[in-house]
């Protein structure tokens, strides 16, 4: 489970650390297939799991990081991640994402819709995998707490999603600050490019408004995705009656 084509076979990916398998145990309990720990030791999860201890030898060869720290899940992956349809259904806010390449601006993405209540998180085929080590960690644990698709045919799903009265606002180093949405938008989705070149021409066509997080120009270039993501997923919140809108940033 540490390659791609490992999981995929398994159908599973690992977590590491207590606090990330906390996570998972209380929003998506029925995800996790085995506890590993290592011999020896007290592990501190719930004992409605499965468990298995392991040698300290085979706990080190299992483990995401060179020095782990606590238990390993093995963890269901969710059926319908490369389905090219949406769930019926999405919820009122989605992110999408398309070509980004690093594993931990996807981990860290997915932590922040989780926090800021998004429903679903839709990849292009070129991003990382979120299951992948690096994208789980970031994560911390949040990874199952929304719905994922990852297909070559997110521009369908996304034109599927403006077609059910979804405002896409497409993030890109041109377009109008932003200060978050008006109020009249019921759902909306936030959309995210690749790190080095932004979105494609042909989403950026999609868009209903192209916005920017506005910030110092002339002491950085540019934002992190995945800061300029958080960052956009938070003032989504400033909608009227959202739950997250007293969320402080």
């Amino acid at each position: 489970m540490h390659t791609s084509k490992g999981r995929d076979a398994a159908q599973a990916f690992l977590v590491e650390g207590t606090r990330a398998i906390a996570q998972i145990a209380q929003n998506s309990p029925h995800r996790i297939v085995e506890i590993i720990c290592q011999e020896n030791t007290k592990a501190a999860v719930s004992p409605d799991f499965p468990f298995r201890r392991v040698s300290r030898a085979q706990f080190r060869s299992i483990a995401l990081s060179q020095h782990p720290a606590g238990p390993i899940a093995v963890v269901s992956i969710p059926e319908a991640w490369k389905d090219p349809t949406l769930p019926a259904m999405p919820g009122r806010k989605i992110l999408v994402l398309e070509d980004v390449q690093d594993p931990g601006n996807i981990g860290s993405l997915v932590r922040s819709a989780a926090a800021f209540d998004f429903s679903g998180l839709l990849l292009s085929e070129k991003c990382a995998d979120p299951f992948g080590p690096k994208a789980v960690q970031a994560s911390s644990g949040a990874i199952v707490s929304l719905w994922l698709r990852r297909t070559r045919r997110y521009r369908d799903l996304l034109w599927d999603l403006k077609q059910k009265g979804f405002r896409i606002f497409a993030a890109d180093i041109r377009g109008t600050p932003w200060k978050g949405p008006s109020g009249a938008e019921k759902n909306l989705v936030i959309v995210l490019g690749n790190e080095g070149n932004g979105l494609s021409s042909e989403t950026m066509d999609m868009a209903d408004e192209t916005v920017k997080i506005p910030f110092n120009g002339k002491k950085v270039e540019s934002l992190n995705v995945a800061a300029s993501g958080a960052v956009c997923m938070y003032l989504s919140t400033l909608l009227d009656g959202d739950p997250c809108a007293s969320v402080p940033l």
